[in-house]
């Protein structure tokens, strides 16, 4: 039987009178991989802000492992949960290792130093994403790409059952955005991570993402298989443009680019 990792029951969240997210209702499944896919604004950071425990819907129901999310401990959701946010702010002069192992916080009591253990876990995670060359310098004179890359090895070093990532390519250049697009999927055929990543780039969510949610309007329009949902007339209902649908030559699935005229 596949366990649920979220389920959601007519979840909305306003801010004052605004309405953000509106009776969104949807389980995700251990193993899978997804992508939330929508315009800015449309609520999908909000989204992600809610299954992180950060926010609290204003009406509706929210269930982690089948267990009210409210009803976890901050402790809790952080052994289960681990969230790269789009933006990080780290304004003290920590160096990178250190801080990789603030992802090894939920593992530790109140004025626990990090062991032997956690500091080899910070070192495997920093390795995986190709910052441990630059492990003892200050987070603060990283380059925004680099920076990305270290708190992705935070996230990772919290060894969480879900990864939730907001763009997590926003900062990185060519190479490191496949090599992050490739570890993503290392990460999920090898340890089964239940992965939900939010994302501007239709052609990785048609490559390798199994489920794509759209948003729109704080809706959820569709939900299902890349090639069902990410269709031309349904993306360009949501985004207001024409998109071009091809075939990928390596993958053979479907890739997109607006169109130019």
């Amino acid at each position: 039987m596949v366990k649920t990792v979220f389920s959601l029951e007519q979840v909305s969240l306003s801010y004052g009178s605004k309405e953000v997210l509106r009776s969104l209702s949807f389980c995700i499944s251990v193993g899978e991989f997804i992508g939330v896919l929508g315009p800015n604004g449309c609520g999908k950071t909000t989204l992600l802000n809610l299954l992180a425990g950060t926010l609290r819907p204003s009406r509706g129901r929210i269930s982690l492992f089948e267990r009210d999310l409210e009803k976890h401990s901050r402790r809790e959701t952080a052994r289960l949960v681990s969230v790269l946010p789009q933006e990080t702010f780290v304004d003290f002069p920590f160096t990178a290792l250190e801080v990789v192992l603030m992802g090894r916080s939920p593992y530790l009591k109140n004025f626990q130093w990090e062991g032997p253990r956690d500091l080899e876990i910070a070192h495997e995670a920093m390795r995986a994403t190709d910052c441990l060359a630059f492990a003892e310098r200050d987070i603060r004179s990283l380059s925004g790409g680099e920076r990305e890359r270290v708190l992705l090895a935070r996230a990772l070093a919290q060894e969480p059952q879900v990864l939730l990532l907001d763009e997590p390519t926003t900062h990185l250049d060519l190479e490191h955005q496949g090599e992050t697009y490739r570890l993503l999927q290392a990460l999920h055929r090898e340890k089964q991570l239940t992965l939900l990543v939010v994302l501007h780039d239709l052609n990785f969510a048609a490559n390798a993402c199994g489920r794509v949610l759209l948003l729109s309007g704080g809706e959820l329009k569709a939900d299902g298989p890349p090639e069902l949902v990410m269709t031309e007339a349904r993306l360009r209902e949501v985004f207001h443009t024409e998109v071009v649908r091809g075939i990928h030559p390596q993958t053979g699935k479907s890739c997109y680019l607006p169109e130019w005229r």
